[in-house]
C-alpha cells in the first residue's frame, strides 16, 4: 500500500492483491464510482454503486467497522473521490490503483454481460 499525507489525512493506494483479500475477508465495502452504464456492463461482485456525479463525501457513513475503498476503471476518478473526502473531514481513505482495469488485467473475479444474450455473468469465475 502506498500512502500519502495530505495536510493531517492519509491517502491511501492499495494495489489488487490488498483490495482481493481485504474484500474476501469482509474487511472493507468497495464503492465503485464509476457511471450506472459502466457498471451495468461489467462490476466487481459485491461492489456497491456511487457514481462520481452523484458523490456527496460527507453522506458516507464511518469507518469504524470496515474501511471504504474506492474504485473506477483507471482510478483516476477514484482518486478524486478520496481527495473530496479528505476536504470534507476524512482522516484515512483508500483506493484502488488501476482501478478495474487492474482489477482485470490480474483476472480477478467480477461480473460481466454475455454479449449473446445481454444476460449477467461471472468473468474468472
Amino acid at each position: 500500500m502506498k500512502t500519502e499525507n495530505v495536510g493531517q489525512a492519509v491517502l491511501e493506494t492499495w494495489d489488487v492483491e490488498e483490495v482481493a483479500e481485504a474484500f474476501e475477508r469482509d474487511e472493507i465495502v468497495l464503492i465503485d464510482v464509476r457511471t450506472v452504464q459502466e457498471y451495468g456492463f461489467e462490476h466487481i461482485g459485491g461492489a456497491l454503486l456511487l457514481p462520481l456525479p452523484f458523490f456527496e463525501a460527507r453522506r458516507l457513513p464511518g469507518q469504524s467497522e470496515k474501511r471504504i475503498v474506492f474504485h473506477c476503471g483507471s482510478g483516476v476518478r477514484s482518486e478524486k473521490v478520496a481527495r473530496l473526502c479528505i476536504e470534507a473531514g476524512m482522516d484515512r481513505v483508500a483506493h484502488l490503483e488501476g482501478g478495474f482495469g487492474a482489477w482485470k488485467a490480474a483476472k480477478k473475479r467480477y461480473v460481466g454481460t454475455d454479449m449473446a444474450t445481454g444476460a449477467p455473468k461471472v468473468v474468472n469465475g
